[in-house]
């Protein structure tokens, strides 16, 4: 049997959020990321970055797009010892300026993914996927990245039968 990583970037507090913006006490992503965790029983990381982001939404943004700019690779708190005995991995993240946060390159970089099969979700307020699922298969060398799936931010906690169909397709 596979052991499955799901490896996520999740925004707490200020979020857009059909078209207006919504304090969270949980980030869209997370909740997503939860889910599959129920579903598969795989392990759960959490990337989380040194220096935090602003807590007013606007800004926050702004600094998203300068190190996006910039190809900035934030510093982050930790990392896991090797993704050796993960086979599978679920990446979640927010869409961030049509990608994912920088964050997610910084981590996923970090590592050697040769082999390795990524299943990338993303949440996102109407933007998809952006070019995310072409950024992980120029930084996973070696891995498969399978098409990912797209959820609404402001339906997250609601997208269980989504998150499962889509799943159940790959585990």
């Amino acid at each position: 049997m596979s052991r499955i990583l799901i490896v996520y970037y999740s925004r707490k507090g200020e979020n857009y959020w059909n078209g207006s913006i919504k304090n969270l006490s949980r980030g869209n992503t997370e909740i997503v990321a939860e889910m599959i965790s129920e579903l598969t029983g795989g392990d759960l990381f959490e990337v989380d970055t040194v220096k935090s982001y602003a807590s007013d939404y606007y800004t926050c943004i702004d600094e998203a797009k300068k190190e996006l700019r910039e190809g900035a690779r934030p510093e982050l708190k930790q990392y896991m010892d090797n993704l050796d005995g993960y086979d599978t991995i679920f990446v979640g993240y927010p869409n961030w300026w049509g990608t994912m946060p920088m964050a997610m390159f910084t981590f996923l970089e970090h590592y050697d993914l040769n082999g390795k099969r990524i299943l990338p979700f993303c949440t996102n307020e109407g933007s998809g996927m952006g070019g995310s699922e072409r950024d992980l298969k120029q930084i996973c060398k070696g891995a498969k990245v399978e098409n990912g799936l797209s959820i609404h931010g402001a339906e997250a906690a609601g997208s269980r039968g989504k998150v499962e169909t889509w799943v159940r397709k790959f585990v």
